[in-house]
């Protein structure tokens, strides 16, 4: 099992480590009110308007977690020429994100999910509704040859992740690009919503029950049943792992013939699952570029994952918090 030194060490070298991500970003935006009355006109609570904020969400959540650990960080992917889209743009820079590879697709609409949030001004706020702007990229057309294009900006990072939300940025053979940009120790790591068994050749992904469950055709319970779809997943995608996340039962990680279960990290109480898929994505490909084993790897995004979803709405985890976390752990 790793020792508290070795995750330490592996932290301490996310300063020196160039990851990338490509994939479908999106703009989580709150929208925040303090209720003054029902309307006459539906039975509704007005709001009245206090602010808004952006957050990264999709695939720049996972951007915006790999900032947070202190990596240099690229973004790859396409926004919309519209005001969310520079909005994320902002958020992402804001953070630390390098975002000139991004390219700009005229016409399309940057996915955003725009949730109204009500509550007194010193209590908590509670989501009232949501309503979210999708669309999807055009198939092929110039936008794509641009990003492919832009690939050569990633050349030299020790990894980079995929993460497939379904509106159309990644294709399943990005996968060769890649292999055909970066150097033959980086590794690639993917995270895909609705077909994680096409992108074949990655060296790792991490899919949620429900995901691996749809992959594999069945229904899964237990321990031995998730090893035993992870496996078969893994050798599908001829990867050299697979990391299932499972909600309060913990993870389940399948190395070739074997097979690891980790405990859920802290609390089984979460406060807000909300991004927690985006931060594991994000801590083990940091993990990895940084010299970290899969089991390493899938240790600290288990870590990860138990303090992320102890707070509320899109969020990230730091460095120090990971650290803390581990010293508390074996104190």
């Amino acid at each position: 099992m790793p020792d508290q030194q070795r995750l330490l060490d592996i932290i301490d070298r996310f300063g020196s480590t160039s990851v990338a991500l490509i994939g479908d970003l999106v703009l989580d935006r709150f929208i925040l009110g303090t209720p003054k009355r029902i309307s006459r006109e539906a039975p509704v609570i007005i709001l009245r308007h206090e602010g808004q904020r952006d957050v990264p969400g999709g695939a720049a959540n996972a951007l915006a977690n790999m900032a947070a650990l202190g990596l240099r960080v690229t973004a790859l992917g396409a926004l919309g020429d519209d005001e969310p889209g520079e909005a994320l743009r902002a958020a992402l820079a804001e953070r630390g994100v390098d975002t000139d590879p991004l390219v700009v697709v005229p016409g399309y609409h940057t996915p955003t999910k725009v949730r109204l949030l009500g509550g007194g001004a010193s209590s908590l706020k509670h989501q009232v509704a949501r309503y979210d702007i999708e669309d999807e990229l055009p198939d092929g057309g110039d936008w794509n040859r641009r990003l492919v294009d832009r690939m050569s900006t990633v050349c030299d990072c020790a990894a980079v992740a995929i993460s497939d939300y379904g509106y159309g940025c990644v294709e399943p053979g990005i996968v060769g690009v890649l292999r055909d940009t970066l150097g033959r120790d980086a590794w690639i790591t993917l995270d895909s919503r609705y077909r994680i068994g096409e992108f074949v050749g990655v060296d790792g992904a991490t899919p949620n029950l429900e995901e691996l469950e749809a992959a594999v055709g069945r229904r899964l319970a237990g321990d031995d049943e998730v090893a035993a779809a992870a496996a078969e997943l893994r050798s599908l995608l001829d990867a050299r792992f697979l990391l299932a996340t499972r909600g309060n039962r913990g993870m389940t990680l399948a190395t070739g013939d074997d097979a690891a279960h980790l405990p859920v990290h802290g609390s089984d109480e979460v406060a807000d699952v909300t991004g927690a898929g985006d931060t594991v994505l994000a801590v083990l490909t940091a993990a990895l570029a940084s010299g970290a084993t899969a089991l390493e790897g899938a240790r600290l995004a288990n870590i990860a994952a138990g303090l992320v979803v102890m707070k509320l709405g899109t969020a990230t985890v730091t460095a120090d918090e990971l650290r803390s976390a581990i010293k508390g752990a074996h104190s």
